[in-house]
């Protein structure tokens, strides 16, 4: 089976950063290790004295690191597909070594493996 890696690399690129750009907007890399992001609580303007704006602050800071993580995770995931493309495995299962239909692939790009082994 052929698979289209030029394709599947542009297709990972471009939702690479994609995904960077909405990490910005809710996080900051973290300078001692720049593949890890941190939330960042958000600009309310708001009065400390008053604990209901501390309290929407603290739901917002919440939202924003539980989003974090979701686009980290998903950021991890297509990183380690690139490094496929780049080591010749994108497109193999990394369970059972099997081609990955390109259905799947077309739908996910960053897909590690195959429709009977994903979990």
């Amino acid at each position: 089976m052929f698979i289209d890696t030029k394709f599947f690399k542009k297709q990972l690129d471009e939702e690479k950063q994609k995904l960077e750009g909405e990490l910005e907007t809710v996080a900051k890399r973290n300078p001692d290790q720049p593949k890890d992001w941190n939330a960042t609580y958000p600009d309310m303007n708001i009065m400390a004295a008053d604990k209901e704006e501390v309290a929407d602050q603290e739901e917002e800071y919440e939202n924003r690191a539980s989003f974090e993580l979701e686009l980290e995770s998903r950021l991890r995931d297509i990183n380690d597909a690139l490094v496929r493309v780049e080591t010749g495995k994108f497109g193999k299962c990394t369970v059972g070594g099997e081609n990955i239909d390109e259905a799947r692939l077309r739908a996910n790009p960053a897909a590690a493996t195959c429709i009977k082994h994903a979990g």
